[in-house]
C-alpha cells in the first residue's frame, strides 16, 4: 500500500516583488570599502600559501555557506576567481538560491519568522526558475552549478555582476553545488523534480571530486560550511586517493583552513574527545585535523566573515603586487 504524498499543485505561489527582503545590493560591501579588523598571525601564511598554489598551478578550492552571500562579500569571491586565485567554488543549496535572487531582482532573504507563520516561507514564483535550470542539466548532461550560472550570465538578470554562478560560467571556474533534498526552498515548489535535482547535483560531485584529485599541493577553503563542506569534502579525497595510491601518487601535502565562529582553543590540530561537543563540529575533525594528518597543514580562523575574509583578500593582494 503506498504511503499518501502531499499534492503540491495546491500550493499557491507568489511574486518576488510582494516579499520583504532583509538583504539588498547597499549591503554588498565594494572591494575598497572600510573593513573591521582582524589580527591573526596565521593569516599571512594562508594568503602565502594560497598564492603559492597558483604560482605552481595547484588547486585553491573555497567551500562556503550561504552566508558568504548573506554578509554581502560576492564581489571578493569573484575578484578572488577573476585573478585567478579561487579555481573552483563549491556552495551548498542555499548558496545558488541568493545568488540567483540577487541577480534578478537586487535582494533576497526572507524573513523566516514572518513567512512561516503564513505557509507562505519560500513559496515565490521566479525562484522556481532554478528548477528548470536542474532540469534542463540534467538534460544536457550539465552540473547544476553550471547550469544556473549559464541562465544567470546569458538571461535577463539586471545584476548579474553579483552573482558567483554566472561569472564562475564565464570563466569556466567551476562552481558545484551540493544538495541535500528537502533542505532548500525549490524543494517546496510544484515544479521540482527530485530526479534531475539529484542528477544534477551529483554531477557537480564529480566535478569537484576531480578537482580534489589535484589537491596536492593546493588550498582549500572551508568558509562557514558546517555539515556540507566537510562531509562533502571528505568523500572526495577518500575517493580521490583511492584513485591516487593505485596510480602510485599521494594526496598528502596541501593545506586547509576553517573560517567559523565556534571557539576551538589554540590546540585545534588534535581533535577534542567524544565528551567534547565540539567533537561534533565537522570541520574541526575532519578539515583541520584528519585529513592534513600525514603531512598537510591545518589553519582555524574564528570571526565574523566580513571581517576574515576581506583582511584575507587585502593580504593576497598584497602579495600579487609585492608588497610585504
Amino acid at each position: 500500500m503506498p504511503y499518501p504524498l502531499f499534492d503540491r499543485r495546491r500550493l499557491r505561489l507568489r511574486p518576488l516583488a510582494e516579499r520583504q527582503h532583509d538583504l539588498t545590493l547597499d549591503d554588498f560591501l565594494p572591494l575598497d570599502a572600510p573593513i573591521p579588523p582582524f589580527d591573526h598571525p596565521d593569516l599571512d601564511k594562508l594568503a602565502d600559501r594560497m598564492v603559492q598554489a597558483r604560482h605552481r598551478e595547484r588547486p585553491v578550492v573555497l567551500m562556503m555557506g550561504a552566508h558568504v552571500i548573506k554578509c554581502g562579500l560576492s564581489r571578493y569571491v569573484i575578484d578572488l576567481m577573476q585573478r585567478g586565485l579561487l579555481t573552483h567554488i563549491a556552495m551548498n543549496g542555499a548558496g545558488p538560491i541568493h545568488d540567483f535572487e540577487l541577480a534578478l531582482i537586487g535582494a533576497t532573504t526572507e524573513s523566516v519568522a514572518r513567512y512561516i507563520r503564513t505557509g507562505e516561507f519560500g513559496l515565490w514564483q521566479e525562484t522556481g526558475q532554478i528548477n528548470e535550470a536542474a532540469k534542463q542539466a540534467a538534460a544536457e548532461g550539465l552540473g547544476f552549478g553550471e547550469a544556473i550560472g549559464r541562465l544567470i550570465a546569458e538571461g535577463d538578470f539586471p545584476h548579474r555582476d553579483l552573482s558567483i554562478l554566472a561569472r564562475g560560467y564565464r570563466l569556466r571556474v567551476p562552481v558545484t553545488v551540493h544538495l541535500g533534498i528537502g533542505y532548500d526552498i525549490i524543494h517546496e515548489h510544484p515544479n521540482c523534480d527530485g530526479a534531475a535535482l539529484g542528477a544534477a547535483s551529483y554531477r557537480d560531485f564529480l566535478i569537484f571530486t576531480h578537482t580534489i584529485s589535484q589537491l596536492e599541493g593546493g588550498v582549500l577553503l572551508n568558509f562557514g560550511t558546517a555539515v556540507m563542506g566537510p562531509e562533502v569534502y571528505l568523500k572526495a579525497l577518500a575517493m580521490a586517493r583511492n584513485l591516487a595510491h593505485q596510480e602510485g601518487r599521494v594526496i598528502c601535502h596541501f593545506t586547509t583552513a576553517v573560517f567559523d565562529l565556534l571557539t576551538l582553543g589554540e590546540d585545534y590540530h588534535r581533535e577534542p574527545p567524544k565528551t567534547d561537543p565540539r567533537y561534533y563540529f565537522r570541520p574541526w575533525k575532519t578539515v583541520l585535523v584528519r585529513t592534513v594528518a600525514d603531512g598537510g597543514e591545518s589553519f582555524y580562523f574564528e570571526g565574523d566573515h566580513r571581517a576574515t575574509l576581506p583582511n584575507l583578500y587585502r593580504q593576497i593582494l598584497a602579495r600579487l603586487e609585492g608588497k610585504p
